[in-house]
């Protein structure tokens, strides 16, 4: 825990600071964008984490690989800002710095984000409604929706915002019905 603590604390910094020359340049989105995608990226691909991981590439190497992949399809400013990291030896906190910047940018835009497992993939529809319910519950002008399906649901929705938990999946309710009959499910 300590390791994931010391983490956010270096990532913090750099987060505020990508988000100070984001907001001067008027490209808050944008870079949300570019860090969507790089966290994208670091999930779907083992070959690019291995790269931002590894500390026996070089670190010329490492920009001259990263530059072919990212260049042209993120902002310059967020490709300095790469850069920069790999100068500075902090690239491996590449996540926990796109995270706290998500963090940061829905804090400006007065954003949640409700985190929705199903047990299928839900449709444009069902999303929309979803957005819909969790602005009428919050103080948000916008809800930023992170999905993920679970097969063991069974079937309904598990949605987390903040630290609060709607369970309206199938799974849970049985769990409910057990407690009250005094069966553990």
């Amino acid at each position: 825990m300590n390791s994931t603590l010391s983490l956010t604390e270096v990532a913090e910094p750099y987060a505020q600071a990508l988000m100070s020359v984001a907001q001067s340049n008027h490209i808050t989105d944008q870079i949300g964008e570019d860090a969507r995608s790089i966290l994208g990226l670091l999930g779907e691909s083992e070959d690019f984490r291995l790269l931002v991981s590894s500390p026996l590439i070089e670190a010329d190497k490492k920009k001259a690989v990263l530059r072919q992949i990212v260049e042209g399809q993120v902002q310059p400013y967020m490709l300095n800002f790469l850069m920069l990291l790999i100068d500075r030896g902090r690239v491996l906190v590449l996540p926990e710095i796109c995270d706290q910047y998500l963090v940061l940018l829905r804090q400006l835009r007065q954003a949640v984000l409700a985190e929705v497992t199903s047990a299928v993939e839900l449709s444009d529809e069902q999303k929309e409604t979803i957005r819909q319910k969790v602005l009428a519950t919050t103080s948000a002008n916008e809800v930023e929706l992170k999905t993920s399906v679970d097969p063991e649901l069974l079937g309904g929705v598990v949605i987390k915002v903040g630290s609060q938990v709607i369970d309206a999946s199938l799974r849970g309710q049985l769990r409910k019905i057990g407690l009250k009959l005094g069966v553990a499910l």
